[in-house]
C-alpha cells in the first residue's frame, strides 16, 4: 500500500509517524496549523472545524465542514482539508492580508473577539459560502422570502450551516450579519473552481502504530473479511459516537476498520415498493439526496444534533450503537424500515422492532455490518416527529415521539409510533397503536390513546428529565398530533 497521506492546503503532508487514534485536530496542531481549537472534544462546539472535498451532488466535490477533533486523521488517508489558514490565502495571492470573503466579513461585522471559535465558525460559514445551490431568495422562486424567516439571509445563507458552532463572547448577531452579507464566490476563487473536479478517490489504508491499526478496505467483501477475522474490531464510519470515546473516555481500539467510504455502503436507490439508505452515507447526503420525499425524515435531520455532526454522522452508525436516546430509531420504527445486515456469507433483513434486544444490544452478530435501511412505500400520509429537549438544537433527547398513520374518511385505518429515551431500547408503542387503528380520528379516540401512551415504555429519572416528566409528555406528544392535524383540515 501507499504511505498514508493527506493534503492539506494544497500540500501534500504524510500522516505517519502518527497513531491510528490521533484526530485530524490533534495531527494539524502538531504541524503548526493552530487555528482549529480543542473546545469541547465532543462535536459540540466546532472551534475544531476544517473543509473535507466530498462527491456533490449538484457539482463533482461539496467542500464539507466537519468536526476535526473527532474524525481520526488516518481516516481521511489519500483526502483533501483546508483549514481556516487556507482560505486565508485561496483567494488572492497567499500573503497573509489575503482575506477570504468569509473572513472580511466576519472582521469589518465584528464577528470575532477573543477570536478562539472564530476559525471553526469561518470553516462552517465557508462550506455554506461554497453550496452550490445556495442563491438569493429571488433567484429561488421566492424560496426563503419570508420577512419574519429568522434562518435564512437574503443571499440564501441557512444559518444552521452554523448550528454546531459555539460562540462564547462575541454574541450571535454580528456573526449572523456576517453570514447574511457573504456574496457569491468570484470567477477566479479556487475553491470555487475546485469544485468543478471530481474528489480525491477513497484508497485502501493500513496504518499500524504501537500495535494498534487503522484499515480502510477497498469493498464490502474485504470489510466482511476483515470484520470476521478480527471480529473484536471498532468499526467506524462518520466517528462521531467512537470519537468522543476516544477523547473523553481516552478508549483505546487495538483495530479499526473504516466503512465510510465503502462504495456498496454509499446507495440511495428509490423503488416502487421501497427506498433502500446506504448505511454508510452520511445524514446530510440523505437530506439533500431526498429532498424532503420522506416527510418524516425531512423532520428529523434538523434536529439531529448539528450540520457539522450531521456531515459525518450515518444512519448505519446511529442504529449500531444501539442508544435508546439516538434520534433516528423512534422515526425508522415508525417507518417500519428494516435493517439489512452483511457477512461473509451473505445477507439477512431485520425488521428494526426486532433489532434491539437490549441496552445497546441488538441482534447484528460481531461479524456483521449494517449494509442499509429500508423503507417501506407507500408512505403513511400523516406524519410527525417530536423531540423533546432542554434546547430546540443540538441537544439529546429527553423524548423522542415519532408518529406515522393512515387516516381515511376519518377512521384510522394504520398507525406506527415509534418511541425513544423511554426504555432500555427505541420501541414500539404497540398498546397505543392497536388503541387508535380501527377507530375514529376524534378527541375522544385520541385522548383515551394518549393515556395508553403515557404508560408505554418503562421511563427512567435522570439529570435530563424525570420519569414522570417523560411519561406526561409522551401522552401529550399525541395530543399535539391531533391538535395539528385538526388545524390543517380546517386551514
Amino acid at each position: 500500500m501507499v504511505a498514508a497521506r493527506i493534503t492539506v492546503n494544497g500540500k501534500v503532508t504524510p500522516i505517519s509517524p502518527a497513531a491510528s487514534h490521533t484526530t485530524v485536530l490533534d495531527f494539524l496542531r502538531e504541524r503548526g496549523l493552530t487555528g482549529s481549537k480543542e473546545g469541547c472534544a465532543e462535536g459540540e462546539c466546532g472551534a475544531c472545524s476544517v473543509l473535507v472535498a466530498r462527491p456533490g451532488l449538484r457539482k463533482p466535490t461539496d467542500w464539507v465542514a466537519i468536526n476535526a477533533c473527532l474524525v481520526p486523521v488516518a481516516a481521511l488517508d489519500g483526502q483533501e482539508i483546508v483549514t481556516a489558514e487556507g482560505l486565508g490565502s485561496a483567494g488572492g495571492t497567499g500573503t497573509p492580508a489575503d482575506l477570504h470573503p468569509v473572513q472580511q466579513e466576519m472582521a469589518v461585522r465584528g464577528g470575532s473577539q477573543c477570536g478562539y471559535c472564530t476559525p471553526g465558525f469561518i470553516c462552517s460559514m465557508a462550506a455554506e459560502y461554497y453550496r452550490p445551490d445556495r442563491c438569493a431568495p429571488a433567484e429561488s422562486n421566492g424560496a426563503h422570502s419570508d420577512p419574519h424567516d429568522c434562518e435564512h439571509g437574503p443571499n440564501g445563507f441557512d444559518l444552521h450551516a452554523l448550528s454546531g458552532n459555539l460562540c462564547r463572547c462575541t454574541g450571535y448577531r454580528p456573526i449572523r450579519d456576517a453570514a447574511y452579507a457573504v456574496g457569491t464566490p468570484s470567477d477566479d476563487d479556487p475553491l470555487a473552481r475546485r469544485r468543478e473536479q471530481s474528489p480525491p478517490a477513497p484508497v485502501a489504508t493500513e496504518l499500524t502504530s504501537d500495535g494498534r491499526t487503522f484499515r480502510r478496505p477497498a469493498t464490502l467483501a474485504e470489510a466482511l473479511r476483515l470484520l470476521r477475522e478480527r471480529p473484536d474490531a471498532v468499526v467506524v464510519a462518520g466517528s462521531t459516537d467512537w470519537g468522543v470515546e476516544v477523547n473523553i473516555r481516552a478508549r483505546r481500539a487495538d483495530y479499526v476498520i473504516a466503512i465510510d467510504r465503502l462504495p456498496e455502503l454509499r446507495e440511495l436507490r428509490v423503488d416502487a415498493d421501497r427506498i433502500e439508505i446506504g448505511a454508510a452515507l452520511s445524514l446530510t447526503e440523505i437530506e439533500r439526496r431526498l429532498d424532503g420525499s420522506v416527510p418524516l425524515l425531512a423532520e428529523l435531520f434538523p434536529q439531529f444534533a448539528s450540520r457539522l455532526i450531521r456531515n459525518g454522522a450515518t444512519l448505519g452508525g446511529n442504529l449500531g450503537t444501539g442508544s435508546p436516546i439516538g434520534d433516528s430509531p423512534p422515526v425508522l420504527l415508525a417507518l417500519g424500515a428494516s435493517v439489512v445486515l452483511a457477512d461473509a456469507d451473505g445477507e439477512r433483513e431485520i425488521d428494526l422492532a426486532d433489532y434491539f434486544t437490549g441496552y445497546r444490544r441488538s441482534v447484528r452478530r460481531p461479524d456483521e455490518l449494517i449494509r442499509a435501511v429500508r423503507i417501506p412505500l407507500p408512505l403513511a400520509p400523516v406524519a410527525a416527529f417530536h423531540k423533546i429537549a432542554k434546547r430546540r438544537f443540538d441537544d439529546i433527547s429527553s423524548v423522542a415521539v415519532a408518529f406515522a398513520l393512515d387516516i381515511e374518511d376519518g377512521m384510522v385505518r394504520a398507525a406506527r409510533i415509534g418511541l425513544g429515551g423511554v426504555a432500555a431500547t427505541p420501541v414500539r408503542a404497540r398498546d397505543t397503536e392497536a388503541a387508535l387503528i380501527g377507530r375514529p380520528w376524534s378527541a375522544e379516540t385520541v385522548e383515551a390513546a394518549a393515556a395508553v401512551l403515557r404508560s408505554e415504555g418503562t421511563p427512567m429519572s435522570d439529570h435530563r428529565a424525570s420519569a414522570e416528566y417523560r411519561a406526561a409528555m409522551l401522552g401529550q406528544s399525541l395530543l399535539k398530533l391531533y391538535t395539528q392535524t385538526t388545524e390543517a383540515v380546517l386551514s
